[in-house]
């Protein structure tokens, strides 16, 4: 008996990816045109730019990576370089703002973004040798310590760099982005000053940070300025915890304290956490500043007044101050520096 077998479908022909001469061919152009227009040359006339867009389109051609980085000597992709710890990169509403503005100023560019995180403390060789291996065209450097002085070497090493935050040399050529952070302490203490709050402590940032360091700095100038004594200071880590302990520390020294500023909004939540579980009352018995300006609330819904960090707009001032390093090598690049702005609300408007 015969049985009747079912030939095999015939295998579905796989349709090759397009190459750059099909695309050239489809938009009725040359190799060459097509390759300058797909690596962002000069010399390619409108018309032949939206033929060979056109063209993209319709072949659903895309470039092969590997040899664009031959051509153009690019990665096409930048890095954002943290020197902290994961879980605190995780929890810092700081962090997001600035991968939000990294992002929006490179969401109209072919770069890619890398987050790199390097605590402080590590081998830093690994980073070094990544960005120098030709992975990334250039870094954004936020939030550095001291201790990282490697950081401070990319600009030497033909990296492109561009900091967030002032670098610690402060003959360093490498650009930056900043807020006027002294100026921001300086505000906090004459504000307080201003309520007619006379006993004034704060609680500072890390002092291997040149924010922190710039802010206590201004904030002693405003006191002297209001004609009152320096007052206490604690150290905490830009962390609601760390502005918890030294919140503690602030008010066991100096129980008569009727003014905090806290160098972050995250540390100034702790220093209005502490006071409430002493059975105290913010402002009433002691007003609270802030640095940031994250809006966000303590508990019952008091707000924070704060120091304008606007962190989403200098992320992405950094970026294009990054992409007009990238492009223009050699070309020197002004900081740019944002003003301080004092914000008011709840936590010293009773």
């Amino acid at each position: 008996m015969n049985r009747k077998t079912t030939p095999p479908a015939p295998a579905r022909e796989r349709r090759p990816n397009p190459t750059l001469e099909d695309l050239a061919r489809a938009a009725g152009v040359s190799r060459s045109t097509a390759s300058r227009a797909i690596n962002g040359g000069s010399k390619v006339s409108p018309e032949a730019q939206a033929a060979i867009d056109a063209a993209i389109v319709e072949l659903g051609y895309t470039p092969n990576r590997a040899a664009r980085t031959l051509v153009t000597r690019r990665a096409g992709s930048v890095a954002l370089v943290i020197p902290e710890p994961d879980a605190r990169v995780m929890m810092d509403p700081y962090f997001a703002a600035v991968v939000t503005g990294v992002n929006q100023a490179l969401r109209d560019t072919d770069l890619q973004l890398v987050l790199l995180m390097s605590r402080t403390g590590d081998d830093s060789s690994r980073t070094l040798r990544y960005l120098r291996g030709g992975h990334v065209d250039g870094a954004i450097v936020v939030s550095h310590h001291r201790a990282d002085d490697w950081v401070e070497t990319l600009g030497s090493t033909g990296v492109p760099t561009v900091f967030i935050g002032r670098p610690w040399d402060r003959k360093s050529e490498l650009p930056f982005v900043d807020v006027e952070n002294f100026e921001g302490g300086r505000l906090a203490a004459r504000h307080l000053a201003g309520l007619g709050r006379t006993h004034l402590g704060t609680v500072a940032g890390p002092s291997d940070m040149t924010a922190a360091v710039d802010r206590l700095e201004g904030w002693r100038q405003g006191l002297k300025e209001a004609g009152l004594p320096p007052g206490p200071v604690a150290y905490g880590d830009f962390t609601t915890a760390g502005g918890a302990d030294a919140a503690r520390s602030l008010l066991a020294q100096s129980p008569e304290l009727d003014g905090v500023f806290a160098a972050s909004d995250l540390m100034a939540l702790g220093v209005v956490d502490m006071v409430r579980g002493m059975k105290r009352q913010v402002p009433q018995d002691i007003a609270v500043v802030g640095f940031d300006n994250h809006a966000i609330v303590a508990a019952n819904g008091l707000g924070l007044t704060t120091v304008a960090h606007p962190m989403t707009d200098m992320a992405a001032a950094a970026a294009q101050l990054l992409i007009d390093a990238i492009g223009n090598p050699g070309q020197q690049l002004e900081p740019v520096i944002y003003p301080a702005e004092l914000v008011v609300r709840g936590s010293t408007a009773g």
